[in-house]
């Protein structure tokens, strides 16, 4: 009996040893992006995910004279992001990175696979074919800083509204009685 006693936590231990070995390094191409060296805040990922955009999809660019059109900032696809950025002649430039790859790219479209299983679209009204081709070059991931100026402000709690045709009693339905004229 004691010698089973004192077997069992070297047979605990074996699974967890032989797990260990291995000298083969996992193919990182299947790994999602790495985060930048400056990390993203979790709670910046959370309001993403609760806007259903897939945090890993997220791509900017910069294009000299343009500029991001914040209300246009969403989801393309299905947990894909979409934003779309202006000039001042009237010149609009669209971004949009979804799961997939740059094979299936529309023909007035320039496509980049910045990272395996992604890939990002730039399209354009009134933009000059060389503007597409910088804003490709220019698709990156956003720093904390740049998805911050993406991001809505975040929601605030705010106090209830207070009602006044709500009684103080019963089941707190509208008190919605006719009077005597009826």
């Amino acid at each position: 009996m004691t010698r089973t006693v004192r077997a069992l936590p070297l047979l605990l231990l074996l699974p967890a040893l032989l797990t260990a070995c291995g000298t083969e390094k996992a193919d990182a191409g299947d790994a999602p992006e790495p985060a930048p060296a400056t990390a993203r805040q979790p709670e910046q990922d959370d309001r993403l995910r609760a806007s259903g955009i897939a945090p890993e999809l997220v791509y900017v660019t910069e294009v000299p004279g343009f500029t991001l059109a914040q209300q246009s900032v969403g989801v393309s696809g299905d947990d894909g992001f979409s934003a779309a950025y202006w000039a001042k002649n009237g010149a609009i430039l669209r971004l949009s990175a979804e799961r997939g790859s740059a094979a299936d790219c529309p023909e007035d479209h320039i496509c980049r696979a910045p990272a395996k299983g992604h890939v990002v679209r730039i399209s354009g009204e009134k933009v000059a074919p060389d503007v597409l081709r910088r804003a490709a070059d220019a698709v990156h991931r956003p720093t904390p800083a740049e998805l911050a100026a993406l991001l809505p402000p975040a929601p605030t709690a705010t106090a209830p509204v207070q009602r006044g045709d709500l009684p103080s009693y019963g089941d707190g339905a509208p008190d919605n009685s006719v009077g005597q004229a009826g």
